[in-house]
């Protein structure tokens, strides 16, 4: 796991959601771009922390006053690519070195999710890239 500073703010928020998801968060990111809080869970803790029918992420929208999402972390760049565009049906991802030194990441979708891969106003992709970056050091993420 790579060596991630958190703010106190983001510390806050962690312990906000956790008392009330009750789900375990490994990290959470403040996206100024889409002013929404990404939420990194134990795998398996989706369900808990997303609560029956979304309860809890409208609460916590309520709460902190912005668009909440939550991923489910995973050890390798291609599985968090995948939890991060999830419910997209993604078929493979490649992680490939450019000419210059960059790492990408090349996804490959089902061609009728490629819609929800990307998300409205890219924020599944723009997650993904966020996510990638922090965490394995991916320069991009592209849907192939």
């Amino acid at each position: 796991m790579p060596n991630i500073k958190l703010t106190s703010d983001e510390m806050q928020y962690i312990a906000i959601f956790e008392s009330i998801t009750g789900a375990t968060t490994r990290d959470c990111v403040y996206d100024e771009h889409m002013n929404r809080l990404i939420f990194l869970v134990k795998p398996g803790e989706v369900g808990i922390a997303v609560g029956k029918n979304g309860a809890k992420i409208r609460q916590l929208r309520k709460l902190f006053g912005r668009n909440i999402e939550v991923v489910e972390y995973a050890e390798t760049p291609e599985k968090l690519i995948a939890n991060c565009l999830f419910p997209a049906r993604v078929l493979s991802v490649r992680i490939t070195k450019t000419a210059d030194g960059r790492k990408i990441a090349i996804v490959t979708v089902d061609p009728a999710h490629k819609g929800i891969a990307i998300g409205r106003e890219g924020r599944n992709i723009s997650k993904a890239r966020i996510l990638a970056k922090r965490y394995f050091d991916i320069d991009n993420v592209i849907i192939a």
